[in-house]
């Protein structure tokens, strides 16, 4: 860990022979099912663990494999949704192109008014802190370095303030009454 902290390329590739098929294979595959995007994710884990080492900290993480299991968990759901956006770029704008096929549902606006306004209202009940982490997160679909930012903690601490605000918005969000 000493040359990893140094910079040592050659640790990071002693960590990479160690961990990088299990990690590919067991955690970000699964989440991830695009080969060539689990490639990259695979490569982004290490290019962080290079640049964040001083942040892992023997005594309180379990393993070293579970630091890096956490960086590649965290980087395969940064790109999943990623591609997610992407994919509703891509037929949103297939829709514009051809709107004979992308016609709505007559009713699916009065839904979806009435679902925003459901979801607005269970956010009214929360802790203001709780409801900005979900409406910076969820609602404007902001990585969560960025949201962290804005609401001026570190990352862990607001993979934490997520954790507890989707608790209580599950609690607080009424489904539909039929």
């Amino acid at each position: 860990m000493e040359g990893l902290l140094r910079g040592d390329r050659n640790a990071a590739g002693t960590l990479y022979a160690w961990y990088g098929d299990a990690l590919f294979r067991e955690v970000i595959l699964p989440r991830l099912p695009n080969r060539e995007l689990a490639e990259n994710v695979l490569v982004d884990t290490f290019r962080i663990v290079l640049e964040r080492a001083s942040s892992y900290n023997p005594e309180s993480d379990r393993s070293i494999y579970f630091w890096l299991r956490r960086i590649a968990i965290n980087r395969a759901i940064d790109v999943h949704r990623a591609n997610q956006r992407t994919r509703r770029l891509e037929d949103a704008l297939q829709a514009e192109s051809d709107p004979d096929d992308a016609a709505p549902a007559p009713d699916e606006g009065a839904d979806a008014d009435d679902t925003r306004a459901r979801v607005e209202a269970a956010l009214q009940k929360l802790n203001p802190r709780y409801a900005e982490a979900l409406r910076l997160r969820m609602l404007d679909d902001l990585e969560r370095e960025e949201c962290a930012a804005r609401m001026g903690v570190t990352v862990g601490n607001f993979d934490v303030i997520l954790h507890r605000a989707s608790a209580a918005f599950r609690k607080a969000f009424q489904p539909d009454d039929a």
